[in-house]
């Protein structure tokens, strides 16, 4: 029998770390070659990673909700033999985060085997696998394998010190990560597992005795395990804390980086406008009524979707980016159409592929499977490249309009407010009508003053008398 390993790959674009959201089997469990064993969430997306091999789970390496660095073993099945493509093959047990195993000769890694979705895969460079040095008092300096799964918390030691000085205290990643997030030094934590290992259960009573002093007393006590728990969760659970801190990571923090870096790249400017909405509202609900549309969803962003495609077609000059190393303005004659979409996960703007050839039913049945794979969290980083300009609808929450930010590497960007019934002149009179405001944010380097206002008037027009999206077409 040979123990493999499986490595979290680079699941798209460079990226160096990814989060383990789920395992979908435990130690023991039969796994095939393709079989999806668990997701992670990168910074730009939620990928389920498929094993590459058949056999018995032996050990997973890191509990859901750790981060782990590409190139780091997160799995090690038991196979039958050793099969050409195995990324590494070792004659002792795995080694598990609280025993590491004793150092291991080096071996090379096998020619890795093909992709099996998109950005995934195992370098064919030849790599070497670093040397572990195991502790005093471990499973691998008695000669014996290290344990397949992660032991469960080991109960209180009375009168246990800390941490000698000087020493770096022994713990899981997981638990380090912790301590980080929390604010503890693992220097100061009382360990009370095996061999002087500090658990999660010590640093969260490290951490509510360093809230209050009635805590002290249940630094010694064993604390509710929270192996799954997200970091806020188990912050806001310790007694009379006045603050949360929540760590930015995944698709948050690419985000936040993202705006900051085109807030202060590209010159914004935004203009408005409101317009009387009601004649698209009313052809909305002709084409949900239409058997030819049966099975489509059919709404207002739809409709609003279609008269940016058709205004762009008439002002062509917008759909562009700019190449800073070249100083150049690259038109596009394609539009992969940006829809900002809200997620558990954070916003991310997926765009539908070359929207501006599609007809009414095709984008209609895009714009459901982007907004179904985005709250599912499935959406993949080139799900997310190469938009050229977007829209981000905030009436679905209430909000008459906003200056909203741009897309990075776009154009444009449109915010669509609440359509609202409201007091409206028409034909000479005023009558209660469905109003909305929209927000066009455009780079100024691109797109100017003139331009940007044609573009947002053309759109405004052809919501105010959707018969355009025939005659303009």
């Amino acid at each position: 029998m040979t123990i493999r390993e499986f490595k979290m790959p680079d699941v798209g674009e460079g990226l160096t770390e990814a989060e383990i959201l789920k395992w979908y089997v435990q130690p023991g469990d039969t796994v095939t070659d393709g079989q999806v064993v668990c997701e992670v969430e990168t910074a730009k997306a939620a990928v389920e990673l498929p094993i590459p091999f058949d056999g018995t789970v032996h050990a997973l390496l890191f509990e859901e909700g750790t981060t782990v660095d590409v190139g780091q073993v997160i799995i090690s099945v038991q196979t039958a033999g050793a099969a050409a493509d195995a990324p590494v093959q070792e004659a002792a047990a795995p080694v598990a985060e609280a025993a590491p195993a004793a150092p291991a000769a080096e071996e090379p890694v096998a020619e890795a085997r093909q992709p099996v979705l998109v950005g995934y895969g195992v370098s064919t460079a030849s790599t070497k696998r670093r040397p572990r040095k195991a502790p005093a008092g471990t499973a691998a300096q008695n000669g014996t394998a290290a344990p397949a799964a992660v032991p469960a918390a080991a109960p209180v030691l009375p009168a246990v010190p800390a941490q000698p000085a000087g020493e770096r205290p022994l713990a899981k990643p997981p638990v380090r990560k912790l301590a980080k997030d929390l604010g503890i030094d693992l220097a100061s934590v009382v360990p009370t597992g095996d061999g002087g290992v500090v658990t999660r259960e010590d640093v969260h009573a490290a951490a509510a005795a360093a809230i209050t002093p009635q805590a002290a007393s249940a630094a010694a006590a064993p604390v509710a395990p929270q192996a799954q728990a997200p970091v806020a969760e188990a912050a806001a659970a310790v007694p009379a804390a006045r603050e949360t801190r929540i760590p930015v990571k995944g698709v948050r923090k690419v985000t936040a980086q993202a705006m900051v870096g085109s807030a202060f790249t590209a010159p914004h400017v935004t203009e408005f406008i409101t317009l009387d909405v009601t004649r698209t509202m009313k052809l909305v609900q002709e084409l949900k009524d239409d058997p030819d549309l049966a099975g489509l969803r059919i709404n207002p962003l739809l409709l609003i979707a279609k008269a940016v495609l058709v205004a762009i077609r008439r002002n062509p000059d917008v759909n562009a980016s700019w190449d800073e190393a070249a100083q150049e303005i690259v038109l596009k004659h394609y539009v992969n159409l940006g829809i900002a979409a809200a997620t558990p996960r954070g916003l991310i703007v997926p765009n539908i592929k070359d929207a501006h050839a599609k007809t009414l039913g095709e984008l209609s049945e895009s714009l459901s499977s982007l907004v179904a794979t985005a709250r599912d969290g499935k959406t993949s980083p080139a799900d997310m490249q190469n938009g050229t300009i977007t829209i981000t609808n905030v009436g679905v929450f209430g909000v008459d309009t906003g200056t909203p930010i741009l897309n990075p590497g776009e154009s444009a960007i449109l915010a669509v407010g609440a359509i609202k019934l409201q007091p409206w002149v028409h034909k000479g009179k005023v009558k209660p009508r469905q109003v909305t405001t929209l927000a066009l944010s455009f780079d100024h380097r691109l797109i100017d003053g003139e331009l940007g206002s044609k573009f947002l008037a053309d759109i405004a027009a052809v919501l105010e008398h959707p018969r355009r999206l025939v005659t303009w077409s």
